[in-house]
């Protein structure tokens, strides 16, 4: 097992100071799976005082400043690249918990004796196991001892999440653990885990309790979920528990909602396929949810039945609904207002040859260039969810072409760092045709060359230009203004080659 220098002498220096110690949680778990952890839980059956004056006595420095006894142990003899580095170990007592009047957090914490104790109030069995080092006599090395009291091992083995010892109590101490059952089985593997049969009846019978849970840790877990490849089948198994009610009830409504004939499948399990694509796709957490939520109104705005039913102003309707919905769950006011936005313009309307320049700029405007890759992502993500076998069809690719198109800088006079004011004062003279042939010059100058675009070298150019006779610059002018046609040529050449589009 790759476990820490700082992890093991952690362990050590308890343990040569008399007292046991373990590592427990969510990283025993994931060293069982082979999975490198990200974050360490050590426990001790020492107090917090005593944990701080043994590692205070060892030369770091700690500190305590919570009710659950955890000891924050900082390592200051850390060096990276010759700065200090200060890296946090927490430990905590062998402990159990009161009622949780709650459901969240409990009424009191107690300190206790032995690991089992500790270990019979955690919340899975894949996360009620204790790692132990021992020295073995014989070569003097430290070796490993595992406590599994509840069956962990055998579950992960077999990929399955079961609550320790009985589930109704766990639920009941705290009820987010029901969401956390969930972001488990969907998110420790590339194929879903299995909910084991008891747990999963006592999740359905206390979906209740989730009403008293903070919206915010339900975000969290939320997100979490979402975030996994199996997000879409994370929601459905919210549904199935009878979760999602109290959470994004309005998905529910989409249930047993038939479409149109643009659409293979009733709007629920459209917007599920839709995440799902999302989610197999890599997208961001913003499109993952809008691909979500982009058809929340569908159900309120339906306007007849059958294969010429409407929705007429869903995606107006869906982006206030997914405004409500990202404010209740406590969502920041940033991130709300992207995903608002992608519901709100993922109904964009582009035929090649039917919408102009115009309109292209117009949804650029509203959407914002930021955020316009990813509105393309939610409507591939819409496309495949609505049964159709290319995300990316040939019209969507020359909008995605006719976007950046419009967002460059156009090619002008404007790029340059003289203007016709310059000319007019350099060579005294008025308004007039010869001001802009010199501009159109000195234009195909800087596109040949960047480094010349500097007012010191134009100005030059400029006077040496001005005493050219008419006839001689108006032939140059000619020349370069066919240059710079060739130049917009080859950049609209090059962006249609980007999008395969003709």
């Amino acid at each position: 097992m790759n476990i820490p220098p700082k992890i093991k002498k952690a362990l050590e220096i308890l343990q040569k100071s008399g007292y046991e110690a373990y590592i427990v949680g969510g990283c025993v778990r994931d060293l069982l799976r082979n999975v490198q952890p990200n974050d360490w839980d050590l426990t001790t059956n020492a107090k917090p005082e005593e944990i701080q004056e043994v590692f205070n006595l060892a030369g770091f420095k700690t500190f305590y400043e919570n009710s659950f006894g955890t000891v924050t142990v900082i390592n200051q003899k850390s060096r990276i690249k010759n700065q200090k580095c200060e890296e946090e170990i927490e430990i905590t007592p062998f402990r159990t918990e009161t009622k949780y009047s709650d459901k969240r957090h409990p009424d009191n914490v107690k300190f206790v004796d032995t690991i089992d104790q500790d270990l019979a109030r955690r919340d899975f069995t894949i996360n009620a196991m204790a790692i132990s080092q021992e020295l073995r006599i014989r070569n003097q090395e430290l070796g490993i001892k595992i406590i599994d009291l509840f069956g962990g091992k055998k579950d992960i083995e077999n990929k399955i999440i079961k609550a320790v010892g009985e589930p109704d109590e766990r639920f009941n101490e705290d009820a987010l653990r029901m969401m956390r059952a969930v972001r488990f089985a969907v998110c420790l593997d590339e194929k879903p885990w299995t909910i084991e049969e008891k747990t999963y009846q006592a999740i359905k019978k206390n979906a209740n309790l989730l009403k008293e849970i903070a919206k915010e840790r339900i975000k969290d877990e939320l997100t979490k979920i979402i975030m996994s490849k199996n997000g879409a089948k994370g929601i459905d198994l919210l549904r199935e528990l009878e979760l999602l009610q109290h959470i994004i009830p309005e998905l529910l409504e989409g249930l047993g909602i038939d479409q149109n004939k643009h659409h293979t499948y009733e709007v629920y399990q459209h917007n599920l396929l839709s995440l799902d694509y999302a989610c197999k796709k890599g997208f961001s957490f913003e499109v993952r949810l809008a691909s979500l939520l982009h058809d929340i109104a569908k159900p309120r705005t339906k306007n007849g039945e059958g294969e010429n039913a409407s929705f007429h102003n869903h995606e107006i309707v869906g982006a206030k609904m997914t405004k409500k919905i990202l404010e209740n769950l406590k969502f920041p006011k940033k991130e709300g207002e992207k995903i608002t936005k992608l519901v709100r313009y993922h109904l964009f309307y582009y035929n090649v040859d039917e919408v102009g320049e115009s309109s292209v700029r117009r949804l650029l405007r509203n959407v914002g260039q930021e955020n316009i890759e990813e509105l393309m992502q939610v409507r591939q993500s819409d496309r495949i969810g609505s049964g159709v076998p290319k995300a990316e069809p040939y019209k969507l690719r020359h909008l995605k072409y006719l976007l950046e198109k419009v967002a460059k800088d156009p090619i002008s006079p404007k790029m340059l760092k003289v203007n016709g004011q310059t000319i007019m004062e350099t060579l005294q003279i008025k308004p007039g045709p010869k001001v802009g042939q010199i501009l159109s010059i000195v234009l195909s100058y800087v596109l040949s060359d960047p480094t010349k675009n500097t007012s010191e070298f134009l100005t030059t150019e400029i006077t040496r230009l001005g005493a050219l006779s008419d006839q001689e610059l108006a032939k140059l002018a000619q020349k370069a203004k066919t240059e710079v046609e060739q130049v917009e040529t080859k950049q609209d050449q090059m962006t249609k080659a980007k999008y395969w589009v003709s």
